[in-house]
């Protein structure tokens, strides 16, 4: 069957499909981590999940790169690349423009209010989202780094789960 499908729907079929495929994505993640953590612990888990995110971010920004570049230098670049990763689509990140740095918040995390709501409690995603960022930033502009202003583990706001900043070296 193939992409034979695809090419046969009509642009609000394709929406819809989209979001199927974002739905799914999402529930993989959550699952995949959900039952590592039952298996072997939430430190295991966590440690998976840092190495595989680390690989995504760099894998995504490629391919990214590849079908939709190239994008100006510097940290707006690395936004206007990373909209198109899936995540970004799920999460809905707040982005601040300060001078030639980006801040990045997300008021709403999808994982961690699941997680809460089926008291689980917050997962370490700290390391995970920073090598994410950083392997990401790193393809599309090495000269961009990424730096954690907070995420859990760390004290948050209630209404921030995380914040980082985006910059060029």
């Amino acid at each position: 069957m193939g992409f034979e499908i695809i090419e046969k729907m009509n642009a609000d079929e394709l929406k819809e499909y989209i979001r199927s495929l974002l739905w799914s994505f999402r529930l993989t993640d959550a699952f995949w981590f959900i039952k590592v953590e039952d298996r072997f612990g939430i430190a295991a888990a966590e440690e998976l999940n840092a190495g595989v995110w680390a690989k995504v971010g760099q894998l995504g920004a490629r391919d990214i790169l590849k079908r939709f570049g190239p994008f100006e230098k510097g940290p707006k670049g690395v936004w206007q690349a990373y909209s198109l990763f899936p995540w970004t689509i799920i999460a809905d990140y707040e982005v601040e423009e300060k001078g030639n740095e980006l801040i990045v918040s997300m008021p709403h995390c999808p994982p961690q209010e699941g997680r809460l709501k089926h008291g689980k409690g917050e997962y370490i995603c700290k390391h995970m989202h920073g090598a994410e960022f950083q392997n990401f930033a790193s393809v599309i502009d090495p000269n961009v780094k990424v730096e954690c202003l907070f995420a859990p583990p760390d004290s948050h706001p209630a209404e921030c789960f995380c914040k980082w900043r985006f910059y060029a070296v």
